[in-house]
């Protein structure tokens, strides 16, 4: 597209017409100073009149002593668009909890507007900050920038350790039984190699919650996730409950018979829980959280295997730790991921996540080699066929 020139774009408009903000427009304030953003919207346009991708297979790009963290693109009609050629993606490692000093958010931007189209995601689905689209001759220069004085590092993409990230726990959530913000960036750190080098067979992610109500959805989006949670009962405050009643709250409907295993009774005055009939799902706390606490003694359940569908079916993850202390140095979970990296990367085959080699060998070869004991959270069912072994 001509300097200068716009496209009409009739079906990126429409994109526009509804009550919640649209990416078009964004794009758009950005393609008034920036002429790869303007050619971005002409081959978008063409991808939603043409109904297919216009981006070619990514290629490999990256910054000297990294084989992750830059993502190329290339356009297939840079002939047409030729701003958008070379259109490549910077994942930026963020702060654990994705806390922000408004200085470093404009130091952060300010080098993408020198360097790259000035588009950005604020976070990917990974949760590293996304910079959108920039030329194979500024990807070292931006890398340099980023990791100067901004001090900002690069995350994980390829086969490789993917960028750690967490809830933002006890900095804002009083139900956090575990420091999140404090793991995830001793994590990172120590494994850098593993996250800035890809040599395994495909990639690792690990996301840690504070609680069982897992705001990062880790259970569903990592290979490793992390959840804290409590080993002895809920604390509960007897009058805040009759309090609650007296406001109205029908506690056996909305509470009691809501409860997954029925670990909870109600007589009326007193509401009292089976601590080895709960399973932390965290709605009564959610329901009444004045009243209802999590217990005391602290720490996570480690769970191994989720995932989305690439080459398999979308999986969630299982129990392999029901309790583990955590605390700095996080040496027992380090170790813990050490061998599970070891064994994956043994026995897998190429693109073949953690939680499709257990899918494969079977849970018992996973558990012998990181030296794990079976424990019932492991058990979806009990077995129903005699004849199944």
């Amino acid at each position: 597209m001509a300097e200068g020139h716009e496209e009409e774009t009739p079906l990126l408009d429409e994109l526009e017409q509804g009550s919640w903000p649209s990416f078009v427009t964004e794009i758009k304030r950005m393609a008034e100073r920036n002429e790869a953003a303007r050619d971005l919207l002409g081959q978008l346009e063409l991808s939603y009149k043409d109904k297919v991708t216009h981006w070619k297979h990514g290629g490999i790009v990256g910054v000297k002593g990294y084989g992750g963290g830059v993502i190329g693109r290339y356009s297939d009609c840079a002939d047409r668009f030729p701003a958008v050629n070379a259109f490549h993606t910077f994942r930026v490692n963020q702060p654990a909890g994705w806390f922000y000093t408004t200085k470093a958010l404009r130091e952060l931007c300010d080098i993408w507007e020198k360097h790259g189209s000035g588009l950005t995601n604020f976070h990917g689905s990974t949760g590293d900050i996304i910079l959108l689209g920039t030329t194979t001759e500024n990807i070292q220069p931006c890398f340099d920038a980023l990791t100067g004085d901004a001090g900002f590092d690069l995350g994980g993409s390829g086969s490789d350790l993917r960028t750690p990230s967490c809830c933002v726990g006890p900095a804002r959530c009083e139900y956090s039984c575990i420091d999140t913000l404090d793991l995830c960036d001793d994590l990172t750190r120590t494994f850098q190699d593993e996250l800035h080098r890809p040599r395994w067979p495909y990639k690792f992610k690990v996301k840690i919650a504070g609680c069982p109500n897992d705001c990062v959805a880790s259970i569903a989006r990592s290979d490793l996730p992390i959840i804290g949670t409590w080993r002895d009962s809920l604390r509960i405050d007897q009058g805040a409950v009759r309090q609650y009643v007296a406001d109205g709250l029908d506690i056996k409907a909305d509470v009691v018979d809501r409860c997954p295993t029925r670990a909870l009774e109600w007589d009326g005055a007193k509401l009292d829980v089976r601590p080895e009939d709960c399973v932390r799902c965290m709605h009564c706390i959610n329901r009444m959280p004045k009243a209802i606490q999590p217990g005391v003694q602290r720490g996570a359940t480690v769970l191994i295997g989720g995932k989305a569908p690439i080459v398999k079916s979308a999986l969630l993850s299982w129990v392999i730790v029901p309790f583990m202390p955590v605390t700095p140095p996080y040496t027992e979970l380090k170790e813990l991921m050490q061998k599970i990296w070891d064994w994956w990367d043994e026995n897998a085959h190429t693109r073949e996540r953690i939680g499709e080699l257990i899918d494969r060998l079977g849970m018992k070869s996973f558990l012998n080699a990181c030296g794990l004991k079976p424990t019932p959270q492991m058990v979806f069912r009990p077995r129903s066929n005699p004849y199944f072994f």
